[in-house]
C-alpha cells in the first residue's frame, strides 16, 4: 500500500477499471448483478435484479438511464501462485442509442471494456456504436458471449461473427451465462490479466475528472469522480477549474455498492465526493476538480458537449407550477448533461420551457421522471428537430420551434441529416429498404457481417426516423432488425410549416413543420382530430390547416343549437320562422366576438398523439 500523510490507498498497479457495454437487452445488467454476487459485495439478503439500476423507471421498463459504478474486491493468483487482491471499478452503462452519451462518459473513467453480445441474437447496431466509441477511447477489449444457457443459442457462429468484426480469434471470445453465473469468475480472472492499469502521477498535484453527478435532497450534490493525479482527502478544500469555485470537501468514498466514506481517493479509483454545495450548476459534468492548495494549473480534457438532436416545449397543466418546473430542470441537469433547455411561452399553453433533447426516448424518460420525482403535471409539444433557414435578404436563423418560423421569403432551408446502420436477417433486406426509401433515405452501402445477416448504412432525414421509424422498422422485419444513427451535418430540403388555425386563429402549439410533401397528410389528420377532441361550442367553429396563406384542410365543429321551437306548438309558420331568424342573428353576432374555448385534455391528447409529421404521401 501506498501512504500519503497517513493515509492507505489502493496502488494503481493493482486496479482495473472497466465497463461493460453492449446492445439493449443482452445482459449488462444481469452481468453486473452476478459480478456483485460473486465478489461478496452483495449478501444474498440483500439481493434484487438489477440491483444498479437505481431508478423505479429503470426497473419499470427493463433498462438502463444511468450508467453506475459499483468497487469491487477481486483475488487473483499471480505466476508464483500467490494471491494478489486487486480492486475492480465496474461501470454498467445504457444500451439505447440515445443515451449513448452515458456510455461515452463512462468510457473516460475506464481503461477497458467488456464487449457483451447476445448468443442467441449476435451483433445488433448499438453494439457496433458502442463498439467504435471504445476503440476510439484505445480500450482494451473483452469480447463476451452471454445467454449460452438459452436453446436458441448459437455460440460458435456468433463467436466467429465477433472475431470477424473485432479482429480476435473465435476461441478468444469468452462465453458466460450471467442469468446461471456460469464463467463469470472465470469472466473477473480475465479482467484482472487484459486490462492495464490505470496510469497517473500519485505525486502531482491533484486532478479528478467529473463523469457523473446526482442531486440529493438532503446532502446536496453528489459528484463521481475519477482521479487521474495525486490524491483528494476528507476535509480539504477542493477548487472547481472551470468555474472556479472553492468548497470543503465534507466527505468522500467509494461506491460498493452503496457509498462508503473512506479515508481518501488515490491514482485511478474512482468514488464520490460531497461539498454540501445546492447549487446544481458549480458541478459541471466533464470539470477538473483540483486541490486549492498547490492545485493543478491545467485541466484534464473534458467531454464533447452533447448537442440536442429533438426539440420539444414542456409546459405546467398548472400554470402556478412554472417555478417548480424550472427547480426540477435544473436538478435534473446535473443528473442528464445531455438535456438543455431554456425559457419560452406560448399564447395557448401559457410559460414552459424548450427542451433539447438526444432522441425521442430521452424526451419521453425525461417528462416521466419529472412528472415522478417532482410532482408536476406536464404537456409536452410535438417534437422537432433544429432547422437552419437562410431568408432572402441572407439571414441565417436557427429554428427549434415552428414559432419561429420566419414570415418573410424564405430562400433555403436545411435540415439534420444523420447516417443510421441498420442489422437484419437477410430476408428483410427489400421491406427495409422500400422503408428507407419512402423515408427519403439514400442508400450509403451494404455489407454481409454472414451468410444470413446484413448490414444496411443509410443516410436519412432526421426528422424521418425520430417518430415511428424503428416502429415501423420492427414491424417489417419481425422484431428482427436493430438500428443506429449518428449526426452527418444538414442538407438542403423544402420544408413548409403548417399552421392549424381555429376560427381564423393560429394556434402556436399545433403547428410544426413538415417536408411539403407530407403537408397536406399532417393537416388533414391534425384537423380531424382536433374536430373529435374540442367540445362544441355556441357558434359554428372552422378548424384549418394552411400552408403560408394557402389553406389545404378544413374541418368544422357544427354549433349547440337550443331548441327555439319547444314551445311552438302548432300557430302560424312566420312566428317559427321569427325565432329561428332571430336565433341564427345571435349566432352570426357570438361567431365575430366569440372564443374558442379548448380544454387542456384536447392538448394533451391531440399533441401526445399527433406528435409526429405523416410520413406517408397521399394517395394521388
Amino acid at each position: 500500500m501506498t501512504t500519503y500523510a497517513d493515509r492507505t490507498f489502493t496502488p494503481p498497479e493493482r486496479i482495473r477499471n472497466f465497463c461493460i457495454i453492449a446492445h439493449i437487452d443482452h445482459g449488462k445488467s444481469t452481468l453486473a448483478d452476478r459480478m456483485l454476487q460473486v465478489t461478496g459485495v452483495l449478501e444474498a439478503r440483500d439481493y434484487r435484479a438489477q440491483y444498479l439500476d437505481r431508478m423505479d423507471i429503470e426497473r419499470e421498463r427493463g433498462i438502463t438511464i444511468k450508467a453506475q459504478n459499483v468497487r469491487l474486491p477481486w483475488t487473483v493468483k499471480d505466476d508464483d501462485g500467490r494471491e494478489q487482491e486487486t480492486v475492480l471499478h465496474l461501470i454498467d452503462t445504457p444500451g439505447h442509442v440515445d443515451f449513448t452519451y452515458e456510455v461515452s462518459r463512462a468510457l473516460e473513467a475506464c481503461e477497458g471494456a467488456i464487449l457483451l453480445v447476445d448468443a442467441a441474437q449476435g451483433i445488433e447496431a448499438q453494439t457496433l456504436a458502442n463498439l467504435y466509441l471504445a476503440m476510439e477511447k484505445d480500450l482494451t477489449l473483452i469480447p463476451v458471449l452471454n445467454k449460452i444457457d438459452l436453446p436458441a443459442a448459437d455460440p460458435d457462429k456468433y463467436a466467429a461473427e465477433i472475431a470477424h468484426i473485432t479482429g480476435c480469434e473465435p476461441e478468444d471470445v469468452l462465453r458466460v451465462s450471467a442469468k446461471t453465473g456460469d464463467g463469470v469468475e472465470a469472466l473477473l480472472d480475465e479482467v484482472v490479466k487484459q486490462i492495464p492499469p490505470p496510469v497517473g502521477d500519485p505525486d502531482a498535484p491533484a486532478r479528478a475528472m467529473i463523469f457523473d453527478s446526482v442531486y440529493d435532497t438532503y446532502r446536496g450534490v453528489v459528484t463521481y469522480v475519477r482521479v487521474v493525479d495525486g490524491k483528494l482527502t476528507p476535509r480539504e478544500r477542493i477548487r472547481m477549474m472551470s468555474t472556479g469555485a472553492v468548497h470543503e470537501l465534507l466527505e468522500i468514498g467509494i461506491v460498493s455498492p452503496e457509498q462508503k466514506p473512506s479515508d481518501g481517493l488515490g491514482v485511478g479509483e474512482v468514488g464520490y465526493l460531497i461539498t454540501g454545495v445546492k447549487d446544481v450548476r458549480q458541478s459541471k459534468v466533464g470539470d477538473t476538480v483540483t486541490t486549492q492548495k498547490q492545485g493543478a494549473d491545467r485541466a484534464l480534457t473534458g467531454f464533447r458537449e452533447p448537442q440536442p438532436m429533438v426539440y420539444s416545449g414542456l409546459y405546467p397543466v398548472d400554470g402556478s407550477q412554472y417555478p417548480d418546473l424550472r427547480d426540477a430542470l435544473d436538478k435534473l441537469l446535473l443528473n442528464d448533461a445531455a438535456l438543455s433547455y431554456e425559457p419560452e411561452t406560448s399564447a395557448a399553453l401559457g410559460f414552459g420551457f424548450r427542451c433539447g433533447f438526444l432522441g425521442l426516448l430521452h424526451m419521453e424518460i425525461t417528462r416521466d421522471r419529472l412528472e415522478r420525482e417532482y410532482d408536476l403535471d406536464l404537456i409536452s409539444t410535438a417534437p422537432n428537430v433544429v432547422y437552419r433557414v437562410v431568408t432572402d435578404d441572407g439571414e441565417d436563423l436557427t429554428v427549434t420551434n415552428p414559432s419561429d418560423w420566419p414570415t418573410g421569403k424564405i430562400g433555403e432551408v436545411y435540415e439534420p441529416i444523420v447516417k443510421i446502420t441498420i442489422l437484419a436477417p437477410s430476408e428483410f433486406v427489400g421491406a427495409i429498404m422500400e422503408l428507407c426509401q419512402s423515408r427519403r433515405g439514400q442508400l450509403g452501402g451494404m455489407d454481409y457481417l454472414s451468410e444470413s445477416r446484413v448490414e444496411l448504412r443509410y443516410t436519412m432525414p432526421l426528422g424521418e426516423i425520430i417518430f415511428d421509424f424503428f416502429d415501423a422498422l420492427k414491424s417489417r422485419t419481425r422484431g428482427y432488425a436493430s438500428l443506429d444513427y449518428e449526426e452527418a451535418g444538414d442538407q438542403q430540403a423544402d420544408l413548409v410549416k403548417v399552421d392549424i388555425l381555429l376560427q381564423g386563429e393560429p394556434v402556436d402549439a399545433f403547428s410544426a413543420i413538415v417536408h411539403k410533401d407530407f403537408a397536406y397528410n399532417y393537416g388533414t389528420t391534425m384537423a380531424s382530430k382536433l374536430r373529435e377532441l374540442i367540445p362544441r361550442q355556441n357558434f359554428e367553429v372552422p378548424i384549418q390547416a394552411a400552408v403560408g396563406s394557402r389553406i389545404i384542410a378544413r374541418e368544422t365543429i357544427r354549433a349547440i343549437r337550443k331548441d327555439v321551437l319547444a314551445k311552438c306548438y302548432g300557430g302560424d309558420i312566420s312566428r317559427k320562422r321569427k325565432l329561428l331568424e332571430k336565433q341564427k342573428e345571435g349566432k352570426k353576432r357570438m361567431k365575430t366576438i366569440g372564443r374558442v374555448d379548448v380544454p387542456q385534455e384536447a392538448f394533451v391528447a391531440a399533441l401526445s398523439t399527433g406528435g409526429g409529421q405523416a410520413t406517408e404521401k397521399p394517395k394521388k
